[in-house]
């Protein structure tokens, strides 16, 4: 049985869920595409080969696998593009909550049935059909519950807003102890640089206590401000609008001093070095082109 425990985003990590690049179709018809990157790649023939991010990730698998880190893999559907685990389902505590995501991606959840099934049935939650919510958007912290949602009238207009304010009370309600703290985000279906698609696009907690940071991302300043409270500016490391649509607030903790970065994400690798993490780059970049990066790849299942 796996005995699911996800407290924070950076605790030594023991089972994760990567996605797969495996059969992961043809290139969508512009019409097709769920966030304005992947549609800028594909106007501009530029959108990611399969080979190339099947390497990519076999190079992810690799650095947690040398960590020790039990690796599940989605089955393999045919022309499914299945690269984003994070957005099909997340765990806080115990329990696991199945995404309600874009109707479209029903089976991607199907194909990891073979995970779910070590997983005792009263741990996984299905939310009703009106909780609109992906795990790139819901973060565990401690005694928080940080989500990204967006909650403007204009709500149904955007393909990019996922997570509603029926999650967040859902969430709340759910885990009665912790405190589900939301953050607005900035949305847009067509400039990449002026769309936060989750809140991992815009921050991420690393480290105990320190985190990375995109002003513009947020819709209200002082829930930004809020964090930066929180964490203290010391130990902020602010992201530029170019940094956050490369995704530099997405990379991934293997524990509080490990993080798997982007190699060429060179300014935030010398901060955190600096700051005494050990940083394993791996190249990333094509996947980056469908608008998610290393986090977004992963569905962890067990932290220390």
């Amino acid at each position: 049985m796996l005995h699911l425990n996800i407290q924070d985003e950076t605790s030594a990590l023991k089972a994760v869920v990567l996605g797969t690049a495996e059969s992961s179709g043809p290139m969508p018809a512009p019409e097709d595409a769920y966030d304005p990157q992947s549609l800028e790649h594909i106007l501009a023939g530029t959108y990611p080969k399969e080979e190339d991010m099947i390497r990519e990730m076999d190079a992810f698998s690799a650095v947690l696998k040398k960590y020790d880190v039990q690796v599940f893999r989605p089955e393999v559907l045919k022309d499914c593009n299945q690269i984003f685990s994070r957005d099909i389902a997340f765990v806080i505590e115990d329990k696991l909550i199945e995404a309600n995501i874009l109707p479209d991606r029903e089976q991607e959840f199907e194909a990891i049935l073979h995970v779910l099934d070590g997983i005792a049935p009263e741990n996984i939650l299905v939310p009703p059909e009106d909780v609109h919510v992906e795990g790139g958007d819901v973060m565990p912290w401690n005694d928080y519950i940080f989500v990204g949602t967006y909650t403007g009238k204009d709500y149904a207009d955007f393909i990019t807003a996922r997570t509603n304010q029926e999650a967040v009370d859902y969430l709340q309600k759910q885990f009665p102890k912790k405190k589900v703290k939301a953050f607005e985000l900035r949305k847009s279906n067509t400039n990449a640089r002026e769309n936060a698609l989750h809140l991992d696009c815009c921050f991420q907690p690393i480290g105990t206590n320190k985190a990375i940071l995109h002003k513009n991302g947020f819709l209200v300043e002082e829930e930004y401000q809020w964090l930066v409270d929180y964490f203290g500016k010391e130990n902020i490391f602010e992201i530029t609008k170019e940094e956050m649509y490369q995704m530099f607030s997405n990379v991934f903790s293997i524990s509080p001093e490990v993080i798997v970065s982007e190699q060429s994400f060179t300014r935030l690798n010398n901060w955190l070095r600096d700051q005494g993490f050990t940083v394993e780059k791996i190249p990333y970049g094509e996947i980056s082109k469908q608008g998610g990066l290393l986090r977004c790849s992963t569905l962890p299942l067990i932290r220390e």
